[in-house]
């Protein structure tokens, strides 16, 4: 995981302060959630701009250099490059254009004049700043950006919170922390003269459907191209890339793009050997000759609790890793030391089926589409105030204003991959950098440009397993039958694409987070109604307090991200971490 903070004095011939720089080098401390003792870091200063850099990689043996210096400038390249040279080019650009680069990345650079960053077409590694009355700042931690702004003091924007207590994270450019933005997707933020710009380039326009073979050939022709071109660095890792393969639709497809590009790999799955996700990832490792790995799941003597961390140590967590961003109801995956070791798995595949928030929606139509972008922003009105409600309806505004079904695939973009995943994944970034195909900057535009209703279909993706891997064509999927074979009529001579779906079993839904049990479901009141004042300028008390009427939590998933800004607010985070904290013992349902 890298960190980059750029700061930029706002008035010509300023210097940037000394003291100012001394807390950019405390906050680290905070703003980075692994060890301070792994952390290493780089600096480069010149009169009015700075650009600092740190990292927990042991070294830059397989990347660019934390810091890329030239004679009059210094780059940084925060996730991933397909092509590592790609640095060099933009380090040199006359302006930060990354349209055309390939992979999963955001991009800080200063020169003697001039500060700047760029993000990806869909932010995954997202650029946040802020302003002073004598700085512009942007860097990669937006918890980092607010302490250099404001000298190492919370102010919280509590009425952006808003968002965090309807859906768990942000739909929209607010951060937890006043002053401090999220840069949008496919956007370059410059300072020069003591003035910022920001520069956004529109996410691509869906062309039609295509209405021959040749048509769908070209296509996804050029969209495996760029999938192919994701995995080139993994040439240089010296090792097989090992993938968490499943009987879906996603991992295969990265089965299918390793396989087409002559990467070695082996493949893991998490199961009992029964389970169709172990039996179909079976068949696929068989069709491609790989090695496949069953991890079969823990099983204790008596199987009536579990036990799990205390509600606050897990928010604590979750709050250092994602600065505020994911809710606590959200499994964050936890510190390890860093590995170089290449690992992959289908996550974020939904982009190239035009998933997310269109993926449960069967009605189409243009009035229902509309419904589903307000009851997004809107989620549970009912528990919030007149103001929260309002401020929601102004964020929505703009993308009621635009074609429904194009707006809802750029809000899955702009919002649950900007915002959510790009909190979520800090978590797994302090680990190790993934390459990810699906979130790379040419696959995503490229996918854009195709149809929706094409890509809902999923033939896109079935076509493409086809095209990269033809032997996993007649490999059966897990679950649901292709959303495109609905209704269609097969020959004798055609074969149905199969799928082999899991026995159904008793209890096997159970999700502990929301049936807490009566010890977990205490913690959650007490810390939530104790700190309602905190809480009410965003919900109704009264709505808040009727969640926790009974026995059973009513709305569980709502109590989660409430317990997670109360955390927030009432100074819990940032600063040490709880201790002292008891696990929790949880009843399974019989």
């Amino acid at each position: 995981m890298r960190v980059y903070l750029g700061l930029a004095a706002r008035h010509p011939g300023a210097v940037i302060p000394e003291e100012t720089l001394h807390t950019v080098r405390n906050a680290i401390d905070a703003a980075f959630p692994v060890p301070p003792e792994v952390i290493r870091s780089r600096e480069w200063h010149r009169p009015g701009v700075s650009m600092f850099a740190w990292t927990n990689e042991p070294d830059d043996s397989r990347k660019p250099p934390l810091l890329v210096t030239g004679p009059d400038r210094v780059t940084g390249v925060n996730g991933y490059l397909a092509a590592p040279g790609e640095v060099d080019r933009l380090a040199g650009a006359a302006d930060l254009d990354t349209q055309a680069v390939s992979g999963c990345f955001a991009v800080f650079r200063a020169t003697t004049a001039e500060l700047s960053a760029a993000t990806a077409i869909h932010r995954a590694s997202p650029v946040y700043y802020a302003e002073t009355p004598d700085l512009h700042i942007v860097g990669s931690r937006a918890l980092l950006v607010h302490l250099a702004a404001t000298g190492e003091r919370i102010e919280w924007d509590v009425l952006a919170l808003q968002s965090m207590v309807r859906q768990g994270y942000f739909l929209s450019d607010e951060t937890p922390y006043r002053g401090v933005s999220a840069l949008p997707p496919a956007s370059v933020v410059t300072v020069a003269g003591g003035r910022r710009t920001i520069t956004e380039n529109p996410l691509p326009t869906a062309g039609p459907a295509p209405t021959s073979r040749r048509q769908k050939k070209a296509l996804v022709e050029e969209l495996a191209d760029a999938l192919l071109a994701t995995v080139e660095p993994l040439r240089a890792a010296g090792e097989p890339v090992n993938l968490a393969l499943t009987g879906g639709r996603d991992s295969r497809l990265v089965a299918a793009v390793l396989h087409a590009a002559g990467i070695p790999l082996r493949a893991t799955t998490n199961g009992l050997d029964t389970h169709p996700d172990v039996v179909i990832a079976g068949r696929i490792a068989h069709a491609l000759g790989i090695e496949h790995t069953v991890i079969p799941p823990v099983r204790a003597e008596k199987k009536d609790a579990i036990v799990v961390e205390h509600p606050l140590a897990r928010t604590y967590e979750t709050l250092r890793a994602c600065e505020g961003m994911t809710s606590a109801y959200e499994s964050i995956v936890g510190y390890l030391p860093y590995n170089a070791k290449p690992t992959m798995s289908g996550q974020s595949g939904e982009i190239l089926r035009a998933g997310g928030f269109l993926l449960l929606q069967s009605d189409l139509s243009a009035e229902a589409l509309r419904r589903r972008i307000d009851t997004t922003f809107l989620r549970e009105k009912a528990l919030f105030r007149g103001e929260a409600n309002e401020h929601a309806r102004e964020l929505a505004r703009p993308w009621q204003e635009r074609p429904a079904l194009e707006a809802l695939d750029h809000m899955y973009i702009a919002y649950k991959v900007g915002r959510w995943q790009a909190g979520a994944r800090a978590g797994a970034h302090r680990r190790g950098d993934p390459v990810w195909p699906f979130l790379d900057n040419r696959v995503v535009r490229a996918a854009l440009g195709l149809d929706q209703l094409w890509r809902l279909s999923e033939e896109v993706i079935y076509e493409l397993i086809g095209r990269l891997a033809p032997p996993l064509r007649h490999v059966p999927i897990e679950g649901k039958p292709w959303r495109f074979t609905a209704g269609r009529r097969y020959y004798p001579w055609q074969r149905r694409p199969q799928t082999l779906s899991a026995p159904k079993t008793g209890g096997g839904g159970w999700n502990w987070r929301t049936s807490p049990g009566e010890e977990l479901t205490g913690l959650l009141r007490d810390h939530v109604l104790g700190h309602l004042d905190l809480l009410a300028p965003i919900v109704s008390p009264d709505a808040v307090r009727a969640l926790f009427d009974g026995p059973a939590l009513k709305k569980p998933t709502q109590v989660w991200h409430l317990y997670t800004v109360a955390t927030m607010l009432s100074g819990a985070y940032p600063g040490k971490a709880p201790e002292g904290l008891e696990p929790v013992t949880i009843p399974i349902p019989s």
